[in-house]
This record gives structure tokens, C-alpha cells and sequence, in this order.
């Protein structure tokens, strides 16, 4: 990976760092906040006949993760063409 200069590596990282800061919120909210923190609550509502905090807890993390994966590599593609640093 060559980098046409030090502030492209250095606004590179920024980029890099601040998108999995926000990725990581996002997993984050869904797994503690979610299925932990307001489970009560949330536990209120049913999704495919499961109480929404458990389904949260259990089936809801593990799909935003997986998901979250696919969203980091699509994102981080468009930062490599967006730096000239991508492999093709």
C-alpha cells in the first residue's frame, strides 16, 4: 500500500478509525443497550413470537455483526479507491 503522500495516510487512518468508532457504536447499542439495558422494555413487543429484548439479546447482536462486516468491507473499499490504495 503506497500512499501518494503523509496527509493521505494521515486523513487515511482518520477516516479508517472514525468509521469503525461508528461501527462499533453501532454494535454496541445493539448488543448492550438493546439486548441488555432496555430488555424490559422492549420485551414489551414480539418479533416472530419471540419478546423483542430477548430476540435482541440472542438472534439481534450476531445479525448486526454480521451484517456491520459486510457494511465495514463495502466502506472500507470506497475509502481504499477514494486513497488509490485499493488491491484489484
Amino acid at each position: 500500500m503506497a500512499f501518494k503522500s503523509k496527509d493521505d495516510q494521515v486523513a487515511y487512518w482518520k477516516e479508517n478509525v472514525r468509521l469503525m468508532l461508528i461501527l462499533l457504536a453501532v454494535w454496541f447499542s445493539v448488543s448492550f443497550v438493546c439486548g441488555i439495558l432496555l430488555v424490559d422494555v422492549l420485551d414489551q413487543f414480539r418479533f416472530f413470537g419471540f419478546k423483542l429484548g430477548f430476540w435482541f439479546a440472542q438472534q439481534g447482536s450476531i445479525y448486526t455483526f454480521v451484517l456491520l462486516i459486510f457494511v465495514y468491507v463495502n466502506l472500507m473499499n470506497k475509502l481504499d479507491r477514494k486513497y488509490h490504495v485499493h488491491e484489484d
